[in-house]
């Protein structure tokens, strides 16, 4: 078996630094690190329903059924990723919870400028891009009277272990890919957001502004994956207040979609 060192590239997390980063004054509750698992989103909804309180942040150094947007899975190699979930229970009412989703890929995004010195946007609703491929993914989950925030962020994955051609990692698009300071920027600048949004009772106002300024799908033409295998094509011209695409067809009706799989498929006018 290989040691947690055998990759001096992919050190392992320190959970008392992360602790003392997050918790001591970071807006946490609690920071877990566990060698492996398999969902941290699976076992953050499993305690949200065994009641543990808010504030729990849990990181794995390795996934075997991780999953994003859509049912779809997270495959990568060990401590190559940040692989993390955050628990939460809203004070805001749940008609403004599905902005979480959109907060959290702000977080992530601005996290990715600050320690890792890329320049991340957001492809709706909360896809981290960089060169136009996606280095992260978010998925927060409503659980009774809580949310999980996932997210999978890929940091020193090799261009030959990506999973798919249009995923890309930190270090290859030459950013500072050191998983530590990451995790430490990113759940901090989480914690910021959701105390704004709370804040201000979930108000639209609290987050919609910063992510409309980093979201690369506003203005282009877009094809949308619809539920049910349908596809439509249109032109993105918004973010609505309720967190929606509005597209307007080619034909001039105009649509708001809550939930779907956007393609880029030209730049931004």
């Amino acid at each position: 078996m290989s040691s947690r060192w055998s990759d001096l590239d992919r050190p392992p997390l320190s959970a008392p630094r992360l602790r003392r980063a997050l918790v001591d004054g970071g807006g946490w509750r609690a920071v877990e690190v566990v060698e492996r698992t398999s969902s941290t989103n699976a076992d953050l909804a499993a305690a949200a329903r065994r009641g543990e309180p808010s504030g729990l942040v849990l990181l794995a150094e390795e996934q075997t059924a991780g999953r994003g947007r859509l049912d779809r899975t997270w495959v990568a190699p060990a401590r190559a990723c940040v692989l993390a979930s955050a628990l939460i229970r809203p004070t805001p009412p749940p008609s403004s919870w599905p902005l979480v989703a959109l907060l959290a890929g702000v977080a992530v995004a601005e996290a990715l400028r600050s320690v890792a010195d890329v320049p991340a946007v957001l492809k709706w609703p909360n896809d981290v891009l960089l060169s136009g491929r996606k280095v992260a993914g978010i998925l927060a989950e409503r659980v009774e009277d809580a949310v999980v925030i996932g997210m999978g962020i890929n940091v020193s994955v090799r261009a030959d272990e990506l999973p798919v051609p249009t995923a890309t990692s930190i270090a290859i698009e030459g950013g500072v890919a050191d998983r530590e300071s990451l995790v430490k920027e990113t759940f901090r600048a989480l914690a910021r957001r959701l105390a704004a949004w709370s804040e201000a009772n979930g108000a639209p106002d609290a987050i919609l502004p910063a992510y409309r300024e980093i979201c690369d799908t506003i203005g282009r033409d877009v094809v949308v994956e619809l539920p049910g295998g349908s596809r439509m094509q249109a032109r993105a011209e918004a973010v609505d207040d309720n967190g929606r695409l509005v597209l307007r067809r080619a034909d001039g009706p105009v649509e708001a979609l809550s939930v779907g799989d956007v393609v880029h498929v030209s730049p931004v006018s």
